[in-house]
């Protein structure tokens, strides 16, 4: 690592790793949410193996650096549009988060059929973590090759991959209890998975979305929230009078 002595190295660092953690909250978040259909004494253990998962595919992506950008290729063209394999990946994922936030929204305020609460309760832990990696497998291609247009050493991409990662794991828990503890924050986190999966499918059809004005919009709405729960948290319950009690 003859970089040690660069400040642009460092700098390159320093921005990788933000954008990481950055890109990995959505990870973290629909982690949360698959993790949630477990016993609780697993859940811990699936998002650990989630966000483990997520840290060697980016790794391994990182290593196989061209066949990474050979994904940017155009393969076919539809109305016009140049489909590489990266933008079928964005694509298919992209209609995998609508189509899974859209079915855990409608359980939410639906309230779950009796098939549903069966299904529900036979989720396995190896499905669980099959359905976290196919979505690892779209963040993490598009967090390379993000990776790859800002730093140009792989051992960089790599420290960047593996400290935000850890960052990831260390907070995992608290954000994955915050969400559960509190539904409308989870409809909050489903509502952006949404946005995110049209996002997803917007840069996979080329029309790419500007990163700061999703992350405005998410971090508008946080902030939104926030407020509401500390004024719950400050507002005394309502008491009924006796004979409404009846």
């Amino acid at each position: 690592m003859d970089w040690f002595a660069d400040p642009q190295a460092w700098i390159a660092l320093l921005t990788l790793t933000v954008m990481e953690i950055v890109l990995g909250i959505d990870n973290i978040v629909f982690i949360s949410i698959l993790a949630g259909r477990l016993p609780e004494k697993q859940q811990p253990r699936a998002r650990l193996v989630g966000l483990a998962a997520a840290m060697v595919m980016r790794i391994l992506l990182l290593f196989s650096i061209t066949w990474v950008m050979r994904l940017t290729a155009t393969l076919f063209t539809v109305m016009g549009n140049e489909i590489s394999g990266r933008d079928l990946i964005l694509i298919l994922g992209g209609l995998f988060l609508l189509a899974k936030a859209t079915h855990e929204i409608h359980n939410k305020l639906e309230g779950e059929t009796e098939e549903t609460k069966g299904k529900r309760a036979a989720a396995t832990f190896g499905a669980v973590i099959f359905q976290i990696m196919l979505l690892d497998v779209v963040f993490s291609l598009d967090s390379v090759i993000t990776a790859i247009g800002m730093a140009n050493r792989v051992s960089i991409m790599v420290i960047a991959v593996i400290i935000s990662v850890g960052f990831m794991m260390a907070f995992a828990g608290a954000i994955s209890n915050f969400v559960n503890r509190h539904p409308t924050v989870k409809m909050l986190a489903l509502s952006f998975l949404l946005l995110i999966g049209v996002a997803l499918m917007a840069d996979g059809l080329d029309q790419h979305i500007p990163k700061g004005y999703i992350y405005f919009a998410m971090a508008f709405s946080v902030f939104v929230e926030m407020l509401n729960l500390r004024l719950r948290s400050k507002t005394p319950p309502v008491k009924l009078h006796s004979k409404y009690k009846e």
